[in-house]
């Protein structure tokens, strides 16, 4: 799943350094399932509080769930996600998302959520293929 890139950001990085607002918007309008989940997730951790917010409901069809994977696990575009909202992002399959505040009291369940443990009991015969 590619980024829909407009002319004038890809004009930017080839020109250098790529101006991160313009990145996310990028990311934003290209990946707009992806996009809609982690913003509901980091509202739902604003309103809700306690020490993060996830998503267990399968994503609707394979494009979507390409958006998603396509936003996690692309180095830039999860970092950039993560700096836009201030939260930290954990992924443990084809959908189940967790953002956490960068508050370090919650270490040690982001530590847990993302444990080889917690990836293990998280699957099932469902999900072999997601």
């Amino acid at each position: 799943m590619s980024l829909d890139v407009s002319p004038a950001l890809l004009e930017q990085a080839e020109r250098g350094e790529v101006d991160e607002a313009d990145f996310v918007d990028c990311v934003r309008t290209s990946l707009p399932y992806a996009w809609e989940m982690i913003s509901s997730l980091v509202a739902q951790l604003k309103v809700d509080g306690g020490e993060f917010a996830d998503n267990q409901t399968p994503p609707p069809d394979e494009q979507a769930r390409g958006q998603l994977l396509r936003a996690l696990a692309s180095d830039a575009i999860r970092g950039a996600l993560q700096r836009h909202f201030g939260v930290r992002l954990a992924f443990q399959n084809c959908h189940r998302v967790a953002v956490f505040p960068l508050d370090a009291s919650v270490d040690a369940t982001l530590a847990r959520f993302t444990s080889v443990r917690n990836q293990l009991l998280n699957q099932s015969p469902e999900l072999r293929d997601c």
